[in-house]
């Protein structure tokens, strides 16, 4: 029985049967006849591809119709590339996929693609968990929405090749490989691209190598949006250090030479450029889209014409490698292999289990015995020499963060730090002093104002085999970037079954209690945004022991687990020395030795052993409480404080554990009533240990922070925890 074939294949077909072809364009000589026949069988499996996609859809068998056709002059982009050039691709870049499929014998990306569309469990790439263009072979990172948002980390990726030879660092891929972005003209315009082509700029205008070859795959449209005419060419031809070029994307020869062009001068002059390949859309923006809804006849009409697939064939029969019915003959033949591959991948596994699903949202761990020894005492002699004077002594928060970052970086090569400010200026609050000196501007880098391009700088570093160690100067300042760890580095390993992954450790100064600072930009007290991100641990230590050895088990868990990780360091604690009175020195540590053990993931840190009453905290809610616990003992009371210490993932059993007889609980959380840890854990608390405990909470208010003395009428206080401290313990009666 012949194979459904979707109508407009019949139409097209017919139209080459009548011989209704444009005139064929000159090759000029670029593309031999096997380039050219090579090129044209992935254009053609790519738009067989999508009109599959539609059929299966309509079968109830496939679940993603956002296809590729009208932009299949991509595949020219992939023949101009190496395999070994990572590429960050666009969802319309199905025949860059096929293409370079190509230069690695033995891979099947036809099928691959089909279990993707069928969500099938079998799927190589995600394993059955979203339609991704991806592959661990063939150097393509998945990438899912792709609005823009996987600019920067193919910036960042850019940087990290032209890093790794300077380091002598063996990243995945090799110093002479170039990265490639692939986006459309409307996200062209988003601020995530922007940013990153900005970096680029940056970086490239200081010469600094910035190998980064970006494609912006220009349709005219942004779902139903028209772009400007001539505004692409204006927007990306007339920026510092952006080498531009432009091709016709319905001319395969054309697009094949300047995009070899494009590449070579990136890979030459190691400095970025960008290929403006004028394409069109057929089929709408998807299956469910239709287009004359906001597009007239005239000009869908006026696009088919330059459908890229239509003129290809024309220099195919005007070559002479095809009559008009041997390549219909071949169409057809193509058509219904893609039709029995499709049959087959639609009866595929599928995930069924949440289990299954959430399988690789955790990256496989590394062998742990393949880390880097420490520093021996010498070199940690010589390391600490610039700060002698201050070693074996009690030091606050962030001059043990300092330290440990130094014996981190001694022992960990391929740490790098990036950031605002954080090189010879050591950071605002000087926790990465020194550091540049002793380690130098290739591994502490200042970076531009701009949180998306940071994070996106990490997570390329990361992918290339780095510890990418990024710092947020602000807790606010991560929520217009937010994204780039949601739907970017929190995703990588889920997205691609485990085998893409990029380690990372995110500094980020944050919280509440900053004098002389108001409003949200400076004095945030929520972070309640990395709650809900799956994969992602939140550490946070409340004084400087817990600094280093929280700094030190974040860099383990994301050389050894490749987990990102979250540092989220309290400002109004990093200079703290005094706990109940000035002088007293009470919140001074001295530094842990370099051997000591680290806590367990998720081990609350406990002080006291009183069974009256627990009081639960961490940060600046910690302090607070130790303060309080030292009016209530006074006041004949036994109590214990507990410091959460890892935010994320809650390790609620753990906290039990530490609450030894205590069934009095007081939950201090400086956070907001609303979306607060405190719900999450007082959630726990009644679900797995019904009628247990009696439980109470002190928050902050539901408001942002005012600037001077007014905040602290907003955020939880000394006298406010014990004064509900001793309302509960006093059976209610205040």
């Amino acid at each position: 029985m012949a194979a459904a074939m979707h109508p407009w294949l019949g139409e097209f077909i017919q139209r080459i049967e009548r011989q209704e072809l444009p005139h064929a364009q000159a090759a000029g000589g670029v593309l031999n006849d096997a380039d050219l026949v090579e090129l044209f069988d992935s254009q053609l499996a790519s738009r067989l591809l999508d009109l599959q996609s539609r059929l299966m859809q309509a079968a109830g068998q496939s679940f993603y119709t956002i296809g590729s056709s009208g932009h299949e002059s991509n595949a020219a982009v992939a023949k101009a590339l190496r395999v070994t050039d990572p590429a960050f691709l666009h969802y319309r870049s199905g025949a860059f996929f096929l293409q370079r499929a190509k230069q690695k014998p033995g891979t099947t990306p036809l099928y691959e693609m089909l279990l993707s569309f069928a969500a099938s469990s079998d799927d190589p790439i995600s394993g059955g968990r979203h339609k991704v263009l991806g592959s661990l072979e063939l150097n393509i990172p998945p990438q899912t929405s792709t609005i823009a948002s996987h600019v920067p980390k193919a910036m960042g990726t850019a940087f990290a090749i032209g890093l790794s030879k300077r380091l002598h660092h063996k990243g995945t891929w090799p110093h002479d490989a170039i990265a490639m972005c692939s986006f459309g003209d409307a996200s062209a315009n988003h601020s995530t691209a922007l940013g990153a082509i900005n970096s680029a700029s940056w970086a490239a205008y200081q010469q600094i190598p910035m190998p980064l070859l970006l494609v912006c795959e220009d349709n005219g449209l942004g779902i139903s949006t028209h772009t400007p005419q001539g505004w692409i060419q204006q927007q990306l031809s007339q920026r510092a250090a952006l080498k531009y070029f432009s091709a016709d994307g319905s001319n395969l020869a054309e697009t094949y030479l300047v995009a070899q062009q494009a590449a070579d001068y990136v890979r030459q002059k190691r400095k970025p450029a960008v290929l403006h390949l004028r394409t069109i859309r057929l089929f709408g923006h998807a299956g469910a889209d239709a287009e004359v809804a906001y597009r007239n006849k005239q000009e869908i009409s006026r696009d088919a014409e330059r459908d890229p697939l239509l003129h290809c064939c024309a220099a195919l029969i005007a070559r002479g490698l095809f009559e008009h019915d041997t390549l219909v003959a071949h169409i057809r033949q193509q058509q219904q292999r893609m039709a029995r591959i499709a049959e087959h991948a639609a009866r595929q596994p599928k995930l069924t289990n949440a289990t299954d699903v959430m399988r690789s949202i955790v990256p496989p761990a590394k062998d742990p015995t393949t880390l880097p020894a420490r520093a021996d005492d010498s070199q940690r002699q010589q390391l600490f020499k610039w700060d002698k004077h201050n070693v074996g002594k009690p030091q606050h928060l962030a001059k043990l963060i300092n330290w440990s970052l130094h014996d981190l970086m001694a022992q960990y090569g391929n740490i790098v730090m990036c950031g605002e400010d954080i090189a010879k200026k050591g950071g605002v609050y000087h926790v990465t002093q020194h550091l540049m000196e002793a380690f130098g501007p290739n591994r502490v880098l200042n970076t531009v104002l701009d949180e998306q391009s940071i994070l996106g700088l990490a997570i390329g570093m990361a992918q290339q085999g780095f510890i990418a160690m990024p710092e947020i100067q602000f807790l606010a300042y991560v929520h217009n970037a937010e994204d780039q760890i949601r739907g970017e580095a929190a995703t990588l390993s889920f997205f691609s079954n485990g085998q893409y992954t990029n380690p990372m450790v995110i500094r980020i100064a944050g919280l509440a209690y900053q004098r002389g600072f108001g409003g949200h930009f400076h004095n945030d007290n929520s972070f309640a945004v990395f709650r809900d991100i799956p994969g992602v641990i939140v550490l946070c230590p409340s004084n400087g022991a817990d600094g280093a050895l929280l700094m030190r088990q974040a860099v383990r868990l994301a050389a050894v687990e490749q987990r990102v990780v979250i540092m989220l360091e309290p400002i109004a604690l990093y200079m703290a020395r005094d706990l109940h009175q000035e002088g007293d020195g009470g919140w001074l540590s001295h530094y842990p030795d370099v051997d000591a053990p680290l806590p367990e993931l998720g081990e609350p840190a406990v002080h006291g052993d009183g069974d009256e009453l627990a009081i639960i905290s961490y940060g600046n809610g910690y302090y607070l409480s130790r303060q309080a616990e030292k009016q209530l003992a006074a006041a004949g009371h036994k109590v214990r404080v507990i410091d959460i210490r890892c935010l994320v993932p809650l390790h609620v059993d753990k906290i039990v554990e530490a609450l030894g007889q205590c069934k009095n609980l007081l939950v201090v959380d400086e956070c907001r009533r609303r979306g607060s840890l405190s719900e999450e854990l007082i959630t726990c608390l009644h679900e797995d240990y019904s009628g247990r405990f009696t439980i109470q909470r002190l928050t902050a208010e539901d408001s942002f922070i005012p600037l001077g003395k007014a905040a602290y009428t907003v955020l939880p206080s000394f006298n406010g925890i014990t004064e509900k401290a001793l309302t509960m313990l006093n059976g209610g009666q205040s």
